[in-house]
């Protein structure tokens, strides 16, 4: 079969299941309400963090111009690695350009053939990704079950004295929305003596310092973080937290940090601006959850412990239906579709963003109860 033949199979297969994904540019002038983006707090385009974006671009240009270990380590990134490590109370931090590389490069430097990585059904396919990169021993476990995190420390421990473990979760997951049992699962991680690796994409700034500290968990050296800069904090770029040592191996051994190029100045001169404003305005994500308690309530379904709530859609076609109507009255939402959902339901995916006014997300809000409730009376 020639490549042109193979592509448009898959195309047929994809339309047929309704699963096709286009890019689509907005514009500049875009009228409609964002409830799909991941501007939680709606800091992108706060006017101290698109100043702080803009000065550092005046004063390091617009990249950093190599990777951190050769001339690309800007007093920029050490400023932003020194306020994340004390706003989440992690002893140090390490910037790398996305999220996707934080978690990539945390798993990939401390997991090897020999290592067991115990990971939650549910987590992100950044930390998926990554394991399959580290060539690790893998134990996927039924979402937020401690016991089975616990049987399968407790088998390596017996077949492996000597190997060393890791447990992998988000601290919000992404789909569902609901928060891991933190506690429980860093008390059973310290008897096995496992690293436990929390992804707060979706914890930090949501809830303050995120998930971690809440659970007063932070700086346990058996806890280490890993953040994007791109959600609450409005930004661009990942950081791992953790330990000093750690943070020294994944500077010599971490290949997604090695090399990469370092993290534009913009982003990263954006991102600190953000935290700060994010530490010192503590009412922009009580704003967040506020939203979040009426949004699930006018919906008829459990708030979600992080930003996006998760609607169920009794297909993809009726997700992709409902979105669609939605759009073209002036409100844009997000859609979960196989193979984005663990669980393979199709959902809507609607943003609590703290940064759209009053009149406009009460009449999104209207809009999103008049859409859902009519593809309820239709299913």
């Amino acid at each position: 079969m020639t490549w042109a033949a193979w592509w448009a199979d898959q195309a047929r297969e994809r339309e047929a299941a309704g699963l096709t994904r286009t890019l689509r540019p907005r514009p500049t002038d875009d009228p409609t309400t964002d409830l799909a983006g991941n501007d939680y707090l709606g800091l992108s385009r706060d006017p101290r963090v698109v100043e702080a974006a803009a000065a550092a671009a005046r004063t390091w240009g617009v990249g950093a111009g190599a990777s951190r270990l050769v001339t690309g380590t800007l007093a920029v990134h050490a400023e932003l690695e020194h306020a994340l490590a004390a706003w989440t109370g992690q002893p140090a931090a390490l910037v790398c350009s996305t999220g996707y590389h934080a978690n990539l490069a945390v798993v990939t430097a401390l997991a090897d053939p020999g290592t067991l990585v115990v990971s939650d059904a549910h987590v992100h396919a950044s930390l998926i990704d990554a394991v399959r990169l580290a060539r690790a021993r893998v134990a996927v476990v039924p979402h937020d079950d401690v016991d089975a995190v616990r049987r399968a420390l407790a088998t390596h421990a017996a077949q492996a004295p000597d190997g060393r473990a890791l447990v992998l979760v988000e601290s919000v997951y992404s789909v569902l929305g609901d928060a891991a049992p933190l506690a429980d699962l860093a008390e059973v991680a310290a008897a096995y003596d496992a690293l436990l690796v929390v992804d707060e994409a979706h914890g930090l700034g949501v809830h303050g310092p995120g998930l971690v500290a809440s659970a007063g968990l932070a700086g346990q050296p058996h806890v280490v973080l890993t953040a994007t800069l791109s959600k609450a904090l409005g930004a661009q770029g990942g950081a791992v937290l953790g330990p000093v040592a750690l943070v020294e191996h994944l500077v010599n051994r971490a290949r997604p940090f090695i090399f990469d190029t370092g993290l534009a100045p913009t982003s990263t001169a954006g991102a600190l601006a953000a935290l700060r404003v994010a530490r010192d305005e503590p009412w922009h994500a009580d704003r967040v959850r506020a939203r979040m308690a009426a949004l699930a309530g006018a919906l008829g379904v459990p708030p979600a412990a992080g930003a996006v709530l998760s609607v169920p859609m009794p297909s993809p076609q009726a997700a992709v239906a409902a979105q669609s109507d939605l759009l073209g009255r002036g409100v844009r939402v997000g859609c979960f579709r196989p193979p984005s959902v663990p669980d393979g339901v199709a959902r809507l995916r609607v943003t609590a963003s703290a940064g759209v006014d009053d009149a406009a997300w009460d009449r999104a809000l209207a809009l999103l109860t008049d859409v859902v409730g009519g593809v309820r009376e239709a299913a």
